[in-house]
């Protein structure tokens, strides 16, 4: 619905009529009665209304722009007032012909002429009857035409449809004029007011906001009632669009008055934290924004990053994701873009750095030293990834501190123990609650550079979970060709890893996934000998413990023999560990007595270190006597270096079983099987009564049963126990062996070489039998190690047997 308004002839809208309307006067049933019967002239003159429709009944009024309309208005009203209205076809036409207008219009009779303080003609205008031009009959000075009434097709009066419709219209239009802000509230009491049916049809009509041709149709509509159901039609459309931009405007309301008062509220926070000396939202962005100019990433970190502050300056600072991309945008700027330390290629340095903070492993100091010098002559090598590998204690982690320091290189250090989480390794994605860069890029941001010396310790013990694989995800760390672009999930773009040296430990390489074992170059980090160990608990065990302790350097003195004795008698390991702490319970007793003030002497010698320590325990492991057949001396390898093991067999009466005991692995008991079945079908070579097989039962068993061994590195050693045994032929005294064997006769290689010799010393033993193959694991060894110590070179049983088993037989020997 919409109000009347004062219509320019030449541009006259229906959206006007609602937007500015007036109260207009209301035609009576004795009105429309009077006009229904009066006569139309034959001629008419006619006035073309640009854009709007006059109904029958309905008052509007217009202004005359166009001459020839004034003109007509003029004289119209200067004679008998009538005239015949009609709508244009297109309202762009200036000068509107006959074929320019519609056919169908209205008569309207001028109630009013104003002369407006503009110059303008406005004239008030009833409809009273529908015509239709039959001719043109002038068109100077303007249209003059003949015309017809159109009769009009009304409904009874008992007609309840037509009731109903009615009824409808006033009720919607009543409805439409509470809901619409743009229609004055006294429409109503008009539109309660009509109470002619005809003139309710066509006032509601002409106040309608439809287009000119939709009203046009209408208006040419002859039957009433089909006029009324099409504009009940019309209303509802027009109900439905009210109260959609009612909702409309209900919401845009509440949340920009939502939006107001937040707006507000973070204005006064922002002056409240301004005036506390608080950083406000702006300044934290403009601050992020200088120290990216200081970074030196590249093109496409810059861009992202540009991309990400825009995408947190249009944040709310309240909501959760704001936290989020702050911590997000600090990450990309702390981290180290293309920061390198500068490397410090003096090597004669570097080697007395790692002298100085490590004795022995003159193998892997000298590997480092290479590295180091490659490094240097090339200068934009990539870094090499090492894996140091060995037993526990023997310096593997600290050696990557020494390597940093030699370099001039940061060191950072991160244990995989246990590590079970490939996010760990690889970072959360930003989008989760409490997400977190990986460990690579968060200790890149701890270092400070680009190009640190990074420990990755206990690389062997990572372990799989349902939360992904964490030593797959190290793949791409540890590849020299993938990880110069290192995606973390958190960080979300490659960071290059290239320049990073990396430096694994691990004390088992078997659990190790191959293809990362793969990526890095293995070195053997040895255990040490007893003398080496003498060198390093002196040298800085000793001092370090004296210093912990708060002692003075002339407080306690512990001599090398001392100090041989604690590593014999009270530890068994490769590397240092066991050691210190001994030391430590020393160093504590002195301590223990200086603090107390009881007389002590500061020299500890072997009583001193029995009363401290109590009994030596760990002296099993000296070579025994050969008095007995069947019992010989093996050299084996463990997690914490080298031993020796005793293979003991006996003869008992039976049907030739074949027992073996000692908490052995699979492997060893096929070595076992295999020397039984050699020596069954070599026993002629070897004076041996084939029906002692079938005779005697036949076990074998090596000591420390609670001990897990397994390998087949003690074949000759079962077989040298079992030709022992049925000979009873004494075993070479201060001898001891290791390599495997196959049912041919052939002795093949093992592992573990400089362990087992080192082994083999600590037990006093003077001869050694090693497969051929093994000789070039000898040439590798330090020659101090070797002092004391022949070696046999084997690649045949035989010749095992020759040179472990003398003539001479046991004490008490059998008769088989």
């Amino acid at each position: 619905m919409a109000k009347s308004n004062i219509f320019n002839i030449d541009n006259l809208s229906s959206q006007d009529i609602e937007e500015d309307a007036e109260l207009i006067p209301l035609m009576t049933t004795e009105d429309e009665e009077l006009i229904n019967k009066e006569d139309l002239p034959e001629v008419l003159p006619i006035l073309p209304l640009k854009n709007t429709v006059l109904f029958p009944g309905v008052v509007i009024p217009i202004t005359a722009g166009r001459d020839k309309s004034i003109q007509l208005i003029n004289d119209a009203n200067n004679g008998d007032k009538i005239i015949g209205v009609v709508t244009q076809k297109n309202e762009d036409k200036e000068q509107p012909n006959l074929e320019d207008i519609n056919k169908v219009g209205v008569v309207a009779r001028i109630l009013r002429v104003l002369k407006m303080p503009d110059g303008n003609t406005t004239v008030i205008i009833q409809g009273k009857k529908r015509f239709a031009i039959n001719e043109l009959v002038e068109s100077d000075p303007y249209l003059k035409c003949s015309i017809s009434e159109v009769p009009e097709k009304r409904p009874n009066l008992v007609d309840e449809e037509f009731s109903a419709i009615i009824d409808s219209i006033k009720d919607l239009s009543l409805r439409i004029i509470k809901d619409s802000p743009n229609i004055p509230s006294e429409a109503s009491f008009a539109i309660k007011n009509i109470e002619s049916s005809s003139f309710l049809v066509n006032f509601v009509s002409s106040n309608m906001n439809l287009d000119v041709a939709d009203k046009q149709e209408l208006l040419e509509t002859n039957d009433l009632k089909d006029r009324a159901l099409a504009t009940l039609k019309y209303m509802n459309l027009e109900f439905q669009k009210l109260e959609l931009k009612n909702d409309i405007q209900s919401k845009v309301q509440n949340d920009m008055s939502q939006q107001q008062r937040e707006y507000f509220l973070h204005q006064q926070m922002k002056t409240i934290q301004e005036e506390l000396g608080g950083v406000s939202h702006e300044s934290e962005i403009e601050e992020m924004r200088q120290r990216a100019k200081s970074k030196k990433w590249n093109k496409k970190v810059d861009e992202h990053f540009q991309k990400e502050l825009a995408k947190m300056q249009r944040m709310n600072p309240q909501v959760a994701e704001f936290s989020i991309q702050r911590n997000y945008l600090d990450l990309f700027l702390d981290l180290p873009w293309n920061e390198f330390s500068k490397d410090k290629f003096d090597l004669t340095k570097a080697q007395k750095i790692l002298d100085r903070d490590h004795y022995g492993l003159e193998d892997v100091k000298r590997r480092i030293i290479e590295y180091l010098a490659v490094l240097k002559l090339r200068n934009d090598m990539k870094s090499p990834i090492l894996c140091l590998y060995g037993p526990p204690g023997v310096g593997k982690t600290s050696l990557g501190k020494s390597v940093a320091e030699a370099l001039g290189r940061e060191y950072v250090r991160i244990s995989l123990g246990g590590l079970r989480d490939e996010a760990e390794i690889r970072g959360h994605r930003k989008t989760y609650i409490g997400a977190m860069p990986g460990r690579i890029i968060q200790s890149l941001k701890k270092a400070g550079t680009s190009n640190p010396v990074f420990v990755l310790d206990e690389i062997d013990k990572l372990s799989n979970s349902n939360q992904g694989d964490p030593s797959s995800a190290l793949l791409e760390v540890l590849d020299p060709e993938q990880n110069s672009e290192f995606h973390d999930n958190f960080l979300e773009l490659g960071y290059d890893l290239s320049k990073v040296m990396f430096i694994a430990t691990s004390n088992n390489l078997g659990t190790i996934q191959p293809a990362l074992r793969d990526r890095m170059e293995i070195i053997n980090v040895n255990g040490y000998t007893i003398e080496e160990k003498v060198e390093i608990a002196k040298r800085h065990l000793l001092p370090k413990q004296i210093k912990e302790h708060g002692l003075k350097k002339n407080q306690i003195k512990i001599g090398k023999p001392q100090l041989e004795k604690i590593i014999e008698g009270y530890t068994r390991e490769s590397g240092v560990r066991g050691l210190e702490k001994q030391i430590a319970k020393v160093v504590r007793y002195i301590a223990k007595s200086i603090a107390m003030e009881e007389e002590h002497d500061a020299k500890i010698n072997n009583d001193k270190l029995v009363e401290v320590l109590g009994p030596a325990r760990l002296e099993r492991n000296r070579y025994e006597n050969n008095d007995v057949a069947g019992v010989v001396t093996g050299l084996a390898w463990t997690s914490v270096g080298g031993d020796i093991l005793f293979i003991e067999s006996i003869l008992s009466k039976g049907k030739g079983n074949l027992n073996i005991t000692g908490n052995l692995g699979k492997v060893m008991k096929e070595s076992a099987t295999i020397a039984m079945e050699y020596i069954k079908a070599n026993s002629e070579n070897f004076d041996i009564n084939p029906d002692v097989f079938s005779n005697y039962n036949v076990h074998i068993h090596v000591p420390e049963g609670a001990t897990p061994k397994d390998g087949p590195s003690a074949g000759i050693t079962m077989l040298t126990s079992l030709v022992s045994l049925f000979t009873q032929r004494k075993v070479k005294k201060s001898i001891a062996m290791t390599g495997e064997i196959t049912l041919r006769g052939k002795v093949l290689p093992v592992g573990g070489i400089k362990e087992k010799i080192l082994a083999a010393k600590r037990a006093k033993i003077k001869e050694i039998i090693l497969c051929t193959d093994n000789k070039k694991d000898i040439e590798e060894i330090k020659v101090d190690y070797l002092k004391g110590l022949k070696f046999h070179f084997v690649s045949d049983m035989s010749e095992v047997l020759e040179i472990a088993l003398t003539q001479q037989k046991v004490k008490n020997a059998k008769v088989l």
